[in-house]
């Protein structure tokens, strides 16, 4: 079962990783390897909320999610879409930035750099609202206590996120307009990029969030309307055409699976940045863990139940977090590959090593509870 599920992912990657070693050695089998399981981790709650919304899908449209929605999500979202976020912020030609990464690749690196701040402010931004919103809503299952408690009673407050994440935009581009103005105001430019930079990407995430929730609005009505024709249907003993209705409610999950999925791969290429420049080794790293969206899609939906390691996510949205905040830093500090991509791998690690605990932890009390009930059963015949 995990062969069949996941050989396609397996092998993708193994060429992925080999492909990184012929393009730069060893250094880049590294950043491709950390860009896989970065890419795979974040993937891991985009695969359950897939998983979620599809198993109520028929054959056709899963087939359909499952082809044509890896194909954007793998060559739009993880290919293509890094070589534009270059392109618009450097102010070049996608072709021209293909080809600088390719055949100039210090003239290439040149124009990545200056064009650092922004992509750096605008994918902060965003990063920054995925884990402040994560972090102050009010969930069951937390993972640690003494910091999403209070949080959660913090997130009641309306547009909190949003607020914090302007302050902490406005702190950093007063921040280096003070520097700029320190050094003769040879950087002036530079505090006004960031913040329209930062701005920008705040709005993709309301933007992208709000589609979202669009979508999910019409799938309920969908939902809610062939329920509705279905009762009528049998009150009146006439047949209903439930294909179509299905069809229009499969039409509109479809929908919005892509644009979750692009708001999953957004934050995949975006913290990619925080890690590498090289858009060669970003698209081999990515481009694996997109395989592995499709891989765990299809092993829970054939599986029918949800992976049991809860904290998955936690230790997922917490990366989220580190990256956003190394992302701000890196605008005027340089910080080793290594060490940012580092940083999300133990956390996810941490995470998943948490949720073995607390799933032994529970089968213990399990146990020990039935051990109980065996002891205090009254023997036969008294």
């Amino acid at each position: 079962m995990i062969l069949k599920t996941f050989g396609w992912s397996f092998a993708i990657t193994a060429l992925g990783l080999a492909a990184g070693v012929l393009y730069g050695g060893w250094e880049a089998f590294g950043v491709v390897a950390i860009l896989c399981i970065l890419e795979i981790s974040l993937s891991f709650d985009n695969a359950v909320v897939n998983a979620g919304i599809l198993k109520k899908m028929n054959a056709f449209w899963q087939k359909i999610f499952l082809t044509v929605g890896v194909l954007i999500a793998v060559f739009g979202m993880r290919l293509v879409f890094p070589v534009v976020i270059v392109a618009i912020s450097a102010k070049i030609g996608p072709i021209e930035a293909v080809d600088l990464a390719l055949n100039d690749a210090d003239r290439y690196q040149e124009l990545v750099t200056d064009a650092h701040p922004s992509i750096a402010a605008f994918g902060g931004m965003f990063l920054l609202m995925i884990f402040l919103d994560f972090i102050f809503e009010d969930r069951d299952i937390q993972w640690l206590r003494w910091i999403e408690r209070p949080l959660a009673k913090l997130g009641k407050v309306d547009m909190l996120s949003v607020c914090i994440a302007l302050v902490v935009l406005l702190i950093t581009s007063m921040t280096f307009a003070t520097q700029a103005h320190q050094h003769g105001g040879a950087h002036v430019d530079k505090a006004q990029t960031v913040l329209i930079s930062g701005i920008a990407g705040l709005i993709t995430y309301l933007v992208v969030g709000g589609l979202s929730g669009y979508f999910e609005n019409k799938l309920e009505e969908e939902e809610e309307r062939e329920h509705e024709a279905e009762e009528e249907a049998k009150r009146s003993g006439k047949k209903v055409s439930v294909v179509q209705l299905a069809g229009k409610a499969a039409f509109f999950m479809f929908l919005y699976l892509e644009v979750l999925d692009a708001s999953f791969s957004f934050d995949g290429v975006i913290g990619a940045f925080a890690i590498t420049n090289d858009i060669v080794l970003m698209a081999l790293g990515l481009g694996v863990g997109a395989m592995y969206v499709r891989s765990l899609t299809v092993y829970l939906v054939r599986q029918g139940t949800l992976d049991d390691y809860v904290y998955l996510e936690h230790g997922a949205h917490y990366a989220i977090g580190a990256l956003a905040v190394v992302l701000m830093v890196t605008i005027q500090y340089e910080i080793p590959e290594i060490v940012t991509g580092g940083i999300g791998v133990a956390l996810i690690a941490w995470s998943f090593w948490s949720s073995v605990r607390r799933n032994r932890a529970l089968a213990a009390s399990e146990g020990n509870a039935d051990s109980s009930d065996d002891k205090t059963e009254v023997p036969s015949g008294v």
